[in-house]
């Protein structure tokens, strides 16, 4: 079996040298076991060994069952087929399974997770055996587990290598198997999840991935069971918010069906209130930028409410950074505020040594001597001590690092244990208040599982005291052991079977844990009940009660709705009214291509309903008697136009509307589409005998519009020209008016009528349209021609089957009434020049300073539209593969006449001054083969130099990283600079110009707690040799014009290639930076917090931002 192939694939991976394996008998139960069932670590709960003597091998029925025997409070059995069962090829296999004895007997929802060898062996020599081991949790629709494929027949009855006789001999066999019953804590053990219900097993249920969102859904369950946050943020008043638009009605909702769904929670609203694109959910963040942008948005939110303070109170400590003199009385140091801790992992052993590692004092002496004020240079102590630590306390595992060697950032999964319970207190300085002791509880676990690249996260929390430990892994929520809380998240090399005897080295192999905790969340212990309080009704705002209940109700009408769907049809109603304002084909707009559909009276009818019924309905609506309304139904005709064909019949009780629909109608459709007619004469309601309903329609030449004038009655045998006084005396023309006659056969066939022939003659029926003008003489219609008009109803169809709306949209602008957003209808046929006229007419602007842009399927812009082309709408339109109902193109106004506009470049160019500020932002129109130089001298019209400054301009781009600007040398064309590009200019100050040979001019740049978090723009400044950090420090305030309040807030860190870009803060007014040897890739950050809300990061990632 396994055994030599196991050895053999060990020597084959460079493993020891082979051993002599330890021969073991099936009948040395414990040995056996121990050879050939791995310590899967989990407690054995019961273990049996039980044989069965078979005999005449070969007249075995082909299906057999043993005797059954007990193991863990189950009945168990041997089911065998000696010759293989139907899914293998038969008779030359054995195929063995252990089996469930009775599942019909046991409870409801019964399991049994089992480990479990299966062996046939040899009666006269119980070292000779085949066997084959597995685990498997034992359900109902799983009560046997096993082997198929066991063993080739053959190979049984026959003496194999190293053996003297075959495993089946004389046709006698044993046929034995082990079984461990395994203690099962969770309920989940090998669980396969199929219709688990998170919220039936732990009362808790979980969120939906939105594709790679579970580091966010992690936080959220951590927050959510926060119970004193969770209470916060349903304090923040969102009674009028939108919850796309509103983050904290957005995780007010989330938290509220976390509570009361017994389905696992979406959180697209949520990310939407961000602000964030669909996109945004498929970028893996780190947490601790998210909690801290999510945290200071809800601060922002809180403040002025009820909440006030919460978060400040919930997750803020205090923390001194301080450098004290050994020899003289003087101390140095500065208070902060912090959110979370950021501990080191590598080198450490568990989360007391890096507690001990981040208060490590520093020893400042030789020549790293602390220069004190008034005393000199000062031997001294530095470091970091604690002056509280909030309720909840929240901590960075730094498992994320920058490798030397790899010049890269790694994962590190070294081992690194925490416990259940730690005391803070020894990381306090003496003053701190200890009324209550600093022992904190281990509340949650957030835990990565991958590598630097990817991967999964989830979350093991204790809700409180009394729950017991879950696993919140999207959308399932698992009960889990304490192994499987701190254990399984420590990293480091694990056995994938835990501790394995050296036997069984060859089929357990180390390996690297690549799931571990990268967050840890604790709660203080004196404030656990306060923190984790109970859950109330009244926590829960009413409004919000209300809103969700009232949504869910009407959630649940539209799936009745949608389930009842094949119950109903729905009727649309088309009244002289609706004809009379539709201006198109037949009676109204259905299925056309580019045009949206004529809103039409609807009603929602039950297939089954009477006519009667409905007719009733129907009167009701239009406020009409019951006796004047007749109702025709519309048809598909095969030339493709909808008519009404046929009057529905009064007289048939047993008529419903789906008898209409499947006899008189077109069965494909699931709509009904009818037509009103009024009766006049509810007395005479029959329709003439040989008349024939038509339709008019009125072209009004002047107002260029096409309009429905109603029905009438004719005589199949009258003229054609009969019809002319009629519609004079309907629109009250003079008797005498001379009309053209035209029918509306189908689109693009639109023909004159004969006046001298007869309806029957004209081949005209029930439903026609025929179509009429007023007569005018030739040179009326030529003026109208020459005023770019339709003269006639032929024209003016063709424009109909070729219209089309576009919505038209300012490209950069938000919408106002200088930049409108308006739609038009265009014929396919127009060119370029018409749209940007008409267009032009719209926007009172002159057509040729107009420039369009055409969008994709997402309203995104797509290329610039050349007027030079003067493409049709058409072509302009496509490739429309997805025909949208609606075009959107993108409008500029411009000042200047798109005909320069393609031999100049269009470019805007940030200024910030002499003081590092973006004060304006100004847009130039220059000829493509302008310098950058040129581009400055423009600028100087459009803004003030300082007066007695160098009156310099420095014209540069920011870098990718956000810490260095890119100059231009000033000599490069503008139109070579690639595009998108972001300008920028400064005054270059005095003080740089002046610089002599001994000083350097270093880069410095603005960031926000950690270096990558980049925000407003880098400047360069000078480095004076031997002036200290302190006189530094002045000129680097008045160069970027900052007053003393908030200069005093700054921090100054050194970022440097030789210390691998990890900032090194300078805490010492007394130090040279000079004398730090400056690399070009070397800066100058400062660390201060953003007001300019134009967070950048660093190339290839992506800053969180959160809008609403």
């Amino acid at each position: 079996m396994s055994d030599t192939m196991d050895a053999l694939d060990e020597k084959a991976n460079g493993g020891p040298p082979m051993e002599v394996e330890e021969i073991v008998s099936v009948h040395d139960h414990d040995a056996f076991a121990a050879k050939h069932m791995p310590d899967l670590g989990h407690e054995v709960k019961d273990f049996k060994v039980f044989s069965w003597r078979l005999n005449n091998w070969k007249k075995l029925e082909k299906k057999i069952t043993g005797p059954d025997f007990e193991c863990g409070g189950h009945k168990w059995r041997i089911l065998l087929f000696p010759f293989g069962n139907s899914n293998a090829p038969p008779n030359d296999t054995v195929s063995v399974y252990l089996d469930y004895a009775d599942p019909k007997r046991a409870p409801e929802g019964w399991h049994a997770c089992a480990q479990f060898a299966l062996v046939i062996s040899n009666i006269h020599d119980p070292t000779i055996y085949t066997v084959s081991h597995a685990h498997h949790r034992f359900i109902a629709e799983e009560c046997d587990w096993g082997f198929t494929r066991f063993s080739e027949l053959r190979k049984l009855f026959s003496v194999q290598d190293g053996h003297t006789r075959p495993t089946i001999e004389d046709e006698s066999a044993d046929v034995s198997v082990f079984v461990r019953v395994l203690e099962d804590p969770t309920g989940v053990l090998w669980h396969n999840f199929v219709n688990y219900d998170s919220k039936k097993e732990t009362g808790y249920v979980g969120l939906k991935n939105q594709g790679a969102t579970c580091y966010m859904n992690s936080l959220l369950q951590s927050l959510y069971c926060t119970r004193y946050f969770r209470k916060a943020v349903y304090q923040i008043p969102t009674e009028d918010d939108h919850p796309t638009e509103s983050v904290s009605l957005a995780l007010q909702r989330v938290f509220y069906h976390l509570q009361t769904s017994d389905q696992p929670v979406g959180t697209t609203e949520l990310t939407k209130s961000f602000g964030w694109k669909s996109l945004d959910s498929f970028l893996q963040h780190d947490v601790q930028e998210f909690n801290r942008v999510l945290q200071d948005k809800l601060e922002s939110k809180m403040k002025g409410t009820k909440a006030e303070g919460a978060i400040q109170q919930l997750f803020v400590g205090k923390m001194k950074s301080y450098i004290k003199c050994v020899n003289v009385d003087f101390e140095s140091s500065r208070i902060e505020d912090f959110n979370d801790i950021q501990l080191n992992v590598k080198g450490m052993k568990n989360l007391y040594e890096s507690f001990k590692d981040y208060v490590a004092v520093e020893t400042l002496d030789g020549e790293n001597k602390y220069m004190a004020e008034g005393y000199g240079l000062q031997e001294a102590k530095k470091g970091i001590i604690f002056q509280s630590f909030p309720p909840v306390l929240h901590l960075q595992l730094k498992r994320f690092e920058y490798d030397i060697q790899r010049d890269a950032m790694v994962k590190i999964n070294d081992r690194h244990e925490f416990p259940y319970e730690i005391d803070l207190g020894e990381f306090l300085e003496e003053s701190a208040d200890r009324t209550h002791p600093w022992v904190y509880k281990l509340h949650g676990v957030l835990v990565h599982s991958g590598d630097l690249h990817g991967g999964h996260y989830f979350a093991l929390i204790k809700p409180d005291r009394e729950t017991r430990w879950l696993k919140f892994d999207d959308d399932r929520v698992t009960p889990v052991t304490d192994r499987e809380v701190l254990e399984e998240n420590y990293g480091g090399e694990v056995m994938n079977g835990g501790t394995v005897p050296p036997m069984q080295r060859t089929q357990v192999r180390a390996m690297k844990r690549f799931t571990n905790a990268y967050m840890l969340v604790y709660v203080r212990e004196s404030a656990i009940d306060e923190v984790l309080a109970p859950w109330k009704d009244e926590d829960t705002p009413a409004h919000l009660k209300r809103r969700l209940e009232e949504e869910r109700l009407q959630m649940e009408a539209k799936k009745r709705e949608r389930e009842e769907q094949h119950l109903y049809l729905t009727a649309k109603v088309i009244t002289d009214q609706t004809f009379s304002d539709h201006e198109g084909f037949d009676l109204a707009s259905f299925d056309e291509r580019n045009w949206p559909a004529t809103e039409l009276p609807s009603f929602r009818v039950l297939k089954n309903e009477p006519y009667s019924t409905f007719k009733a309905r129907i009167a009701q609506h239009f406020s009409t008697p019951e006796n004047q309304i007749r109702l025709w139904v519309l048809v598909n005709r095969q030339n493709k136009t909808v008519r009404p064909d046929t009057h529905i019949p009064e007289n048939e009780p047993q008529l419903t509307v789906e008898v209409i629909r499947n006899n008189m109608a077109v069965r494909q459709q699931n709509d009904l589409r009818l037509y009103l007619d009024i009766v006049s004469d509810p007395a005479h309601p029959e329709i003439p005998a040989g008349s024939i309903m038509i339709f008019l329609k009125h072209f009004d030449i002047a107002n260029q519009k096409l309009s429905g004038v109603g029905k009438v009655y004719v005589p199949r045998a009258n003229k054609v020209s009969d019809l002319i006084p009629i519609i004079n005396e309907r629109m009250r023309w003079t008797a005498n008016t001379p009309l053209k006659l035209y029918e509306e056969i189908k689109p693009g066939m639109i023909e004159q009528m004969k006046p001298k022939l007869t309806f029957t003659q004209s081949e005209i029926q029930d439903g026609d349209i025929i179509c009429f003008q007023v007569d005018m003489n030739e040179k009326e219609l030529h003026d109208y021609e020459a005023q770019g008009l339709y003269s006639n109803p032929v024209q003016y169809y063709d424009f109909l089957q070729n219209r089309v709306m576009i919505l038209f949209k300012p490209k950069f602008e938000e919408t106002d009434m200088e930049h409108p957003e308006f739609h038009l209808t265009l014929s396919k046929k127009h060119n370029y020049d018409i749209m940007s006229a008409k267009v032009g007419e719209r926007l009172n602007w002159d057509p040729i300073k107009l420039r369009f842009t055409t969008t994709h399927s997402n309203s995104n812009a797509k290329a610039v539209l050349k007027r030079s082309l003067n493409q049709s709408i058409q072509e302009i339109m496509s490739p429309a593969y997805v025909s949208p109902q609606t075009t959107v193109i993108l409008y500029e106004k411009l000042d200047v006449s798109i005909v320069e506009l393609e031999t100049k470049r269009s470019l805007k160019v940030i200024w910030t001054g002499i003081h590092n500020k973006e004060e304006s932002t100004h847009p130039f129109l220059l000829p493509k083969t302008n310098s950058v130089h040129d581009l400055a001298v423009e600028l100087t019209k459009h803004i003030k130099l300082t007066p007695t400054g160098t009156g310099k301009i420095r014209v540069f781009e920011v870098s990718k990283d956000g810490k260095t600007q890119k100059e231009f040398t000033g000599s490069e064309m503008i139109g070579n600079i690639p595009d998108p590009v972001e300008l920028y200019a400064e005054e270059i100050p005095q003080e740089e110009l002046s610089a002599d040979d001994a000083d350097k001019v270093i880069s410095v740049f603005h960031f926000s707690k950690e270096v990558s978090r980049t925000h407003g723009v880098p400047f360069r400044f000078v480095v004076k040799p031997g002036e200290k950090f302190a006189e530094t420090k002045k000129r680097l305030q008045a160069r970027i014009g900052v007053n003393d309040k908030d200069f005093a807030k700054y921090r100054f860190a050194l970022i440097q290639v030789a210390t691998f870009k990890q900032p090194t803060y300078i805490e010492d007014a007394e130090d040279t930076i000079y004398d730090h040897k400056f690399a070009p890739e070397d800066v100058l950050g400062l660390d201060h917090v953003d007001k300019s809300g134009k967070t950048r990061t660093g190339a290839g990632e992506k800053a969180i931002v959160i809008r609403g």
